[in-house]
């Protein structure tokens, strides 16, 4: 009897056994599926004209409302003509030198000195920020001191960089280095902490080490931190750029940004001090919508961390 009774049993169990194997199937089959769709969301691409209405109308929008304002303080007569020019008075100004010649000249200089002095910062701050990360006494020694030098403000080594090499292009080029290195160095430290210990680990048992580890573990690892890290530095770089410019001024250091917002103060020229103002503000959104924005979005896009939604 015994015997007879376990057929059952055991055919049933077969049964029950085969209907999980099917649902886990099952299951494992919707999972891939769902992350299939995850996929496939994540790689979509808007279409051109969904893109710049989603991205370039509404800073037009506030473009337009920030110009109505003005307008509207200058038909008010909030401030004299001569303290608050009207939109039309800033654009004059720069037509004019735009007719002179000049203007294109002003610019490339001061964006030429940017991406020079930008370049070494790059180099010297990346040293620096590897060096801070891997070695713990460094750390401990100027760690601090690289977060104090981010946050002063860049004008305060000018007058020191004026008594150190006089009215040169070192000058200039000192402050930027001293407003952009401490902000990639202090970049890379954050994005070589968020990587995890398994890769580090892994990278060391197929051999990564030294300059290896640094190219194919470290950096990789770190670049969102580091692209992060570049942003805040190429920022910092052009305002202490600026701020050289404005107080450090010579025939011999040429006309940049900075300089011509000094004319403009110098010669009581309101339109002209807007016109310069207005000129440094769109090459920095420039700089940063052409070459910081793209490459941020595709380390994010490449990492699954920036999903493009239908």
């Amino acid at each position: 009897m015994a015997s007879t009774d376990s057929r059952p049993v055991d055919a049933e169990s077969k049964r029950s056994a085969g209907h999980a194997k099917r649902d886990d199937a099952g299951d494992l089959a919707g999972l891939e599926a769902g992350l299939d769709a995850l996929d496939a969301r994540t790689s979509a691409r808007l279409p051109l004209a969904q893109v710049l209405r989603r991205k370039a109308l509404p800073p037009t929008i506030a473009v337009v409302l920030v110009l109505a304002l003005w307008q509207l303080a200058f038909a008010l007569h909030i401030k004299e003509p001569y303290q608050l020019p009207s939109p039309l008075m800033v654009w004059d100004a720069l037509a004019e030198e735009w007719y002179k010649g000049t203007i294109l000249s002003i610019i490339w200089q001061s964006v030429s000195r940017g991406a020079m002095g930008f370049a070494v910062a790059l180099v010297l701050g990346t040293l620096l920020g590897l060096l801070v990360a891997q070695v713990k006494s460094v750390r401990a020694a100027i760690g601090p001191i690289l977060s104090g030098l981010q946050s002063l403000p860049s004008v305060a080594w000018v007058p020191a960089a004026i008594i150190w090499f006089g009215l040169t292009d070192a000058t200039i080029y000192a402050v930027v280095l001293l407003g952009a290195v401490p902000s990639i160095a202090n970049g890379l430290v954050a994005g070589v902490d968020r990587i995890q210990p398994l890769h580090l680990r892994a990278g060391h048992v197929i051999g990564a080490t030294g300059i290896h580890g640094v190219r194919h573990v470290l950096l990789p690892g770190a670049l969102p931190g580091y692209i992060a890290g570049l942003k805040q530095g190429w920022a910092f770089s052009w305002r202490s750029l600026m701020a050289a410019e404005l107080i450090a001024t010579s025939p011999e250091l040429g006309a940049g940004l900075g300089q011509l917002l000094e004319t403009g103060r110098a010669y009581q020229d309101m339109p002209l001090v807007l016109g310069a103002i207005l000129l440094i503000l769109l090459v920095g959104i420039g700089i940063e919508l052409l070459i910081f924005a793209p490459l941020e979005r595709r380390v994010l896009r490449q990492r699954g961390l920036l999903a493009t939604a239908h």
